[in-house]
């Protein structure tokens, strides 16, 4: 039997390797964890990191062991309580790893708990998503460049150094400047064989013969001369800066804030945008948020005001998409942004308003948008504006998606399904 004894030293970063690793391997477990997470967290600590929890069963690794050898012979008894067929019930006691016998000592644990990080957390967080139907288009003013192949040129830096066409240009010019040695050399053979076949059975050697042999010994020291690789040969890889076309878009996050909403109805909406807003900032660098809360009227506000302002009023919905028209003309041109919006409301709305809505919607809004989802917040049966945006979603059945959120538990599925990235909006 032969032993493998690994004695290198852990290395700066082995352990980082190892965790990722095992975070890979028992990634479905975690990302149950992390939903679970979500659920019960408040919006203020939405972000930061969690412990998760592994059946011990889930951890155990194969192994290799000695198994009884020789030929053994026993005996089983039978009984005459079961036939076959027959189902046998689960013994009572515990849902733990034990064996269910009591013991004076040992100790053990049926569940391995460890942390996640904060990165690690929003990393499971927010697996598999993007924003739908994403389009790369050119900034103006604002630029991105990237470096691309230009050809071959004579002078650069070493880390630039093509070696096959270097050695390429080194055995062409080997070959020019050797053509007129190995020519030459070709001719002297030619006539000191002519010559050796006159000289046959002649003891002494003419002085022709010497004048041969040393000129050939100068024309292949000259060709040894020759060097293998010249600075002339070099050639470099040559590299130009080119304008890239970014990815460049806005959100338009639009709450209703009216006094049909209650205050766990403005929870569930805010852990929604909160969701989303964390998603955005996490996964695209070029993304302009742009916060609406409206009642009666609508207003543009920050981050700030946005999550924790209590004004309320009644409800006329058709002000907010009136503002977000506005503002898609004034700051953020379809020809050079992709847009996106999600709307959270309880669906409750003013009756001559929702008409009105589908109007603003499916005119000025819809056909500019990549991607524009609603959310409706209730427990209860679908409200007016739900009926009113049914039609839109026969209408753009691609870019626009419309769903139900009742309880907390719900927000995070809602979320997946919106921004999924393999999943076909429905």
């Amino acid at each position: 039997m032969s032993y493998i004894i690994d004695r290198r030293l852990n290395g700066r970063g082995r352990s980082a390797i190892n965790r990722q690793r095992f975070l890979d391997r028992h990634r479905e477990h975690i990302k149950k964890a992390v939903a679970d997470a979500v659920t019960r967290r408040s919006i203020t600590d939405m972000d930061r990191g969690d412990s998760v929890s592994i059946p011990t069963r889930d951890i155990s690794e194969p192994v290799f062991h000695h198994g009884q050898g020789g030929e053994r012979r026993h005996i089983q008894p039978g009984n005459r309580e079961f036939v076959q067929g027959d189902q046998v019930a689960r013994p009572e006691g515990g849902a733990g790893n034990g064996s269910g016998q009591a013991s004076s000592q040992g100790e053990g644990e049926d569940q391995f708990m460890f942390s996640i990080s904060e990165e690690e957390f929003l990393d499971f967080l927010f697996d598999d998503l993007e924003l739908p139907r994403l389009i790369k288009r050119q900034l103006t003013g604002i630029e991105n460049f990237q470096w691309q192949k230009a050809g071959i040129i004579q002078s650069g830096s070493p880390t630039k150094i093509n070696i096959v066409r270097s050695l390429r240009q080194a055995s062409a010019r080997r070959i020019a400047l050797g053509s007129p040695y190995r020519r030459q050399i070709r001719c002297l053979e030619a006539q000191l064989q002519a010559l050796e076949k006159d000289l046959e059975g002649v003891e002494p050697l003419s002085d022709r013969r010497a004048t041969l042999e040393a000129e050939l010994l100068y024309l292949r020291s000259r060709l040894k001369r020759i060097p293998f690789l010249d600075t002339l040969d070099l050639r470099y890889n040559h590299h130009v800066k080119v304008p890239k076309p970014s990815a460049q878009a806005v959100m338009f996050c639009l709450m209703d804030v009216s006094g049909s909403m209650t205050q766990a109805t403005k929870d569930l909406a805010k852990r929604f945008f909160i969701l989303l807003y964390l998603f955005l900032k996490r996964n695209y660098q070029r993304i302009e948020v742009v916060f609406i809360r409206h009642h009666t009227s609508a207003r543009e506000v920050d981050e700030q005001e946005f999550f924790y302002a209590r004004e309320t009023g009644g409800t006329i919905v058709s002000s907010a998409l009136e503002l977000m028209h506005q503002i898609m003309q004034q700051r953020f041109p379809a020809q050079l942004w992709n847009i996106y919006a999600a709307q959270a409301s309880d669906g409750d709305n003013w009756n001559d308003d929702s008409p009105l809505c589908q109007k603003i919607l499916g005119n000025q809004i819809m056909p500019w948008v990549q991607y524009y989802a609603y959310i409706e917040i209730t427990p209860r049966e679908h409200q007016s504006l739900w009926h009113a945006y049914s039609d839109l979603k026969d209408e753009f059945p691609e870019s626009f998606a419309m769903q139900q959120i009742s309880t907390a538990e719900d927000i995070y599925p809602v979320f997946r399904s919106l921004f999924s990235r393999s999943s076909v909006q429905n």
